[in-house]
């Protein structure tokens, strides 16, 4: 162990990679090793039938991101095979914590497609920029105009899907001037239940969201500018099939301001500074459910305030970044449950008993030319954080488990990592190795008789857990030319004191028809390793066919398999495009599960293989575009569930989608 840590060392902390986008050609920018999901409709690299689908769709086409599915709604993302507390997910750089106990609430839940361009995803340590991560980042980056043209461009969409009567309605306006800009989005959604593909009704499936963004900029000379932005989401009468329960309400309420500042100097490029403040309100409860064996309110709060400073710059060979960040949160859930016997009295316990998290971090990077075809990219980091119960009574009813415990826990948190590249002509090698820390999460920490309906256990925290540490190894081989691709990557994590829920016999479980009570406990390690391989060829112009394969697998020291790990899956793919006509045809499946985890309640995912169709056309009519997509997905009307399908429920059935986009723009008048 010491000799991996002392060449980690000499590496300068070696810093995982995923996919890169192409390295820019203006050496002044930083090239960071950053996989790209291309989500704006209106970049040619957006390859999704369904242009108005939502985020999740998107971010499943990704070899790095599967997603736990509860119903239809508010997916949970996770990176590399790792759960959601290993990884980090911003808005344009901003931390915001869920406020459900049960991760109804992903930080993704709360922006649309419709009001974001992309989504960027950093693999392991390399996403430490914004917070303590161990299986990486994913940045979910709004859209804008920006400053330039004056230019005034709106557009009207609307879609439909047949098998759930989701009904897409929304629209976006961007007035973009020499000195300022506006942008201003919004979109609602409303679907009922969908159906499987056994046309069985999946009751309590429905949902309803309206989603509202705005953010405008103004140029204070030519290398200084202020935006500010504010997102209000709110989701009402989401149903998860897969849960005991459903939600009421989920809102949220996200702002920022910032300043950026160009060339403040031959070596510092750029500075950009943003303060944010964001509240989220979660409401569970069991109202639409006719029978349970004791109704319960399930309302959580989640309110954060923070910054991030970060300048880039160059000097000789060097391209480098430093970041700081710091903020704060408050997270606050309680259960009432109310007998049926009117004659008891209510039962009221804080589930998260008012923990504040209080976090202060610095993370350095750097791109160094060794050669010119030899680039090594090496990050470093350091951070703090501190956990404090504010509650009394929250306090001592962690206290009849833990006597000794603190309300206040300091922890420091680090990180570094390197990766080497080579770029031979036509192929692209690259290898690299990290160690990154996490703290435990409020849930692990401090959680309070929180039920797990996969495995039908109440969990409880545990205030003395250690870092998790994480030591990972990744790789990298492409080939390309302009009509074939070819790429293969892998990464190998190990992670020590790992944590993980194990059965508590001598305790009584709160919830009715639970099988016992686990409390979060470390294992020595745990290890998690993935591999992909996609590959594209152009056939004839305009016509290309691409593939993908995926793998991953995670076990414990004792050999005991980790649960939601992705069996052997694949994609195929055949695109045609003819001046503004498209059309995709697609093949997706996975082999039988055979490694799972009964332990935690996991049963095996059988093999499904599922064909879906699209077609596009657009045009332009004077100063207007019309763009019309529809499609078929599940289109022999498949019956299946996935790996990451919660409680196994079965995923939709035969879907017909259109959506209609009209655009109209036109110059502004001149002015500022």
């Amino acid at each position: 162990m010491k000799q991996l840590v002392c060449c980690a060392l000499l590496l300068s902390g070696l810093s995982t990679m995923g996919q890169t986008v192409p390295a820019q050609k203006d050496s002044a920018k930083f090239q960071e090793l950053t996989e790209v999901i291309v989500i704006s409709r209106q970049a040619s690299r957006n390859k999704n039938n369904n242009l108005l689908s939502t985020l999740d769709q998107y971010l499943s086409s990704h070899e790095q991101v599967d997603l736990i599915k509860r119903g239809a709604y508010a997916w949970e993302p996770m990176l590399n095979g790792l759960s959601s507390e290993r990884s980090v997910i911003t808005i344009d750089g901003m931390r915001i914590y869920g406020a459900c106990t049960d991760k109804m609430d992903p930080v993704s839940s709360y922006v649309e497609t419709t009001n974001l361009s992309r989504a960027d995803v950093k693999n392991g340590q390399s996403g430490n920029a914004h917070g303590a991560s161990i299986g990486g980042s994913l940045d979910l980056v709004r859209k804008k105009s920006g400053f330039g043209a004056n230019q005034f461009a709106t557009h009207i969409f609307s879609g439909f899907e047949s098998n759930n009567r989701q009904r897409i309605l929304g629209s976006d306006i961007s007035y973009s001037r020499n000195r300022w800009y506006t942008d201003f989005d919004f979109t609602f959604r409303k679907a009922e239940n969908y159906r499987d593909g056994k046309n069985q009704e999946i009751l309590y499936s429905q949902f309803s969201k309206f989603n509202l963004s705005a953010a405008a900029g103004y140029k204070l000379n030519e290398h200084q500018q202020v935006e500010a932005s504010v997102i209000y989401d709110d989701a009402r009468d989401i149903g998860y099939p897969a849960l005991p329960m459903d939600v009421s309400s989920a809102k949220a309420v996200i702002a920022s301001i910032g300043y950026t500042r160009h060339h403040l100097s031959n070596t510092w490029q750029g500075w950009e500074t943003k303060i944010y403040h964001n509240k989220v309100t979660h409401v569970m409860d069991d109202t639409k459910r006719p029978v349970v064996p004791i109704r319960m309110d399930m309302p959580g709060w989640s309110t954060t305030t923070g910054m991030y400073s970060r300048i880039d710059g160059k000097s000789s060979r060097h391209q480098f970044k430093l970041t700081a960040s710091a903020h704060h949160n408050r997270s606050l859930a309680e259960m009432t449950m109310y007998p049926n016997d009117p004659n008891e009295k209510e039962m009221f316990m804080l589930t998260w008993p008012d923990v504040h998290t209080w976090y202060a971090g610095l993370f350095m990077e750097d791109n160094f030319q060794l050669h010119r075809q030899w680039t090594l990219n090496s990050s470093a980091g350091v951070a703090f954080q501190q956990h404090q119960l504010k509650d009394e009574s929250g306090v001592k009813s962690l206290q009849i488990f833990y006597p000794d415990m603190q309300s206040v826990k300091n922890r420091l948190l680090k990180n570094f990592g390197s990766n080497l590249q080579y770029h031979p002509g036509n192929w692209r090698f690259s290898f690299g190795a990290s160690y990154s820390e996490r703290a435990p999460s409020v849930s692990e920490g401090y959680g309070f008789y929180l039920f797990n309906s996969f495995d039908r256990f109440d969990y409880i925290g545990n205030p003395g857990l250690k870092n998790e540490q994480s030591f990972s190894l990744n790789g990298t081989v492409a080939f390309a030319t302009d009509r074939f691709s070819l790429k293969w990557q892998g990464s190998w994590f190990q992670i020590r004191n790992y944590i993980v829920g194990m059965p508590s016999p001598g305790l009584i479980p709160m919830t009715i028809g639970a099988a016992g009570i686990k409390i979060y406990e470390q294992v020595p390690f745990s290890t998690v390793y993935s591999t992909s391989l996609n590959a594209s060829y152009g056939i004839v112009s305009g016509l290309s066919v691409s593939g993908k394969a995926i793998y991953r697998r995670g076990f414990t020291n004792e050999q005991l398999d980790l649960p939601m790990m992705q069996p052997f899956s694949y994609g195929v793919r055949l695109q045609y495009t003819s001046n503004a006509f498209s059309a995709e045809a697609s093949l997706d499946g996975a082999v039988k599960q055979s490694k799972y985890s009964p332990l935690f309640g996991e049963t095996a995912a059988p093999a499904y293989s599922i064909a879906s169709l699209g077609a596009g056309y657009q045009f332009k009519w004077k100063k207007n575009s019309f763009q019309v997509r529809s499609g078929v997905e599940n289109l022999f009307n498949r019956y299946y569930t996935t790996f990451s399908d919660w409680n196994r429920i079965p995923r939709m059935g035969r879907n017909l989608f259109l959506n209609l986009i009209i655009g109209f723009s036109e110059p502004s008048k001149a002015g500022l």
